[in-house]
C-alpha cells in the first residue's frame, strides 16, 4: 500500500477543513514547499494536493503553487476545480503528473471517461467522496462537497470501472479531518464493487494501525493529512508499516 501525505491549500496557505467545511478551517503555520520538501526528505515519493479555493469556485486560484511543490521531485496527485479539458491541462503543464477530478466525474462521467482514452488511465484519478444517508446509501456531494448531486457511489463506481479507469480515490466525507479513524467497511465495500479500481483511502487516519487495517482491506493508497500534520503519526511511521 502506497502512502501519501496531502496537503490542502487555500489562498496559499496549508489548511485542513473538518468534514468539508470551510466554517471549521484549521490553519498550520508551515509554507506548502518547505512541508512538501519534508515529506519528499522522509521518503515520500507522492504528494496529494487539494486547491480547496477551486474546489468551490471553479478557478485556479493556487496553481502557481501547485506549480512549485510539483518542483521537489515528489510526484504531484492535484485536484479541486477541474470543469474542463483546459483545466486537466492547466495541471499537467504545472507538473502534475495525475489530475483528480471529482465533481465533474459524478456531473459528467462521459466527459471525464473521454480523458480517460485520451491521456492514460494513470493520469486521472476519479474523486468519488461520499456520505452516508440514514438509509445507509453512500451518495456523492459535489462542489467541495456543498451541494447534493442525487448520484450513489454503488452506481458510478463501477461504471468507471468498465471504462478502464485505473485510480479511484474514496473518502468518508464526515470522517475526514476528524482523526476518528477510516471506515474501514467504505474499502471493504469498494473492493468488492470494483475490484479492478486502485483504490487511495482517504480521511480519519490516525496511526499505524488504521494502515494496517486499510492495507487488510486492499487499499492500495492511504492518504494522510491531519496525522502528520499534527505529528500524530510520521511520515518514517506510516511508511514502515
Amino acid at each position: 500500500m502506497l502512502i501519501i501525505p496531502a496537503i490542502d491549500l487555500r489562498a496559499g496557505r496549508v489548511v485542513r477543513l473538518a468534514q468539508g467545511d470551510y466554517a471549521r478551517q484549521t490553519d498550520y503555520p508551515v509554507e506548502p514547499l518547505e512541508l512538501a520538501r519534508t515529506y519528499q526528505q522522509a521518503g515520500a515519493h507522492w504528494l496529494h494536493v487539494v486547491d480547496l479555493d477551486a474546489a468551490r469556485s471553479g478557478a485556479f486560484e493556487n496553481l502557481l503553487v501547485i506549480e512549485q511543490l510539483a518542483t521537489t521531485g515528489l510526484k504531484v496527485q492535484a485536484g479541486g476545480g477541474v470543469r474542463s479539458e483546459a483545466d486537466l491541462r492547466r495541471l499537467f503543464d504545472a507538473g502534475v503528473e495525475r489530475a483528480v477530478v471529482g465533481s465533474l466525474a459524478v456531473r459528467d462521467p462521459k466527459q471525464v471517461e473521454s480523458w480517460i482514452v485520451r491521456h492514460g488511465a494513470d493520469r486521472v484519478c476519479i474523486a468519488l467522496d461520499a456520505r452516508r444517508t440514514d438509509r445507509g446509501r453512500w451518495m456523492l456531494p459535489v462542489k467541495g462537497w456543498t451541494e447534493a448531486s442525487g448520484v450513489a457511489l454503488d452506481e458510478l463506481a463501477p461504471r468507471y470501472e468498465r471504462a478502464g479507469a485505473r485510480h479511484l480515490l474514496c473518502t468518508d466525507i464526515d470522517r475526514d479531518g476528524m482523526l476518528s479513524g477510516p471506515n474501514v467497511d467504505l474499502y471493504a465495500h469498494l473492493r468488492l464493487l470494483v475490484p479492478e479500481l486502485r483504490v487511495q483511502a482517504s480521511g480519519g487516519v490516525r496511526d499505524a494501525s488504521d494502515l494496517r487495517a486499510l492495507e487488510k482491506e486492499g487499499a492500495a493508497a492511504a492518504i494522510l493529512g491531519r496525522s502528520l500534520l499534527e505529528g500524530r503519526l510520521t511520515l518514517a511511521q506510516a511508511l514502515q508499516c
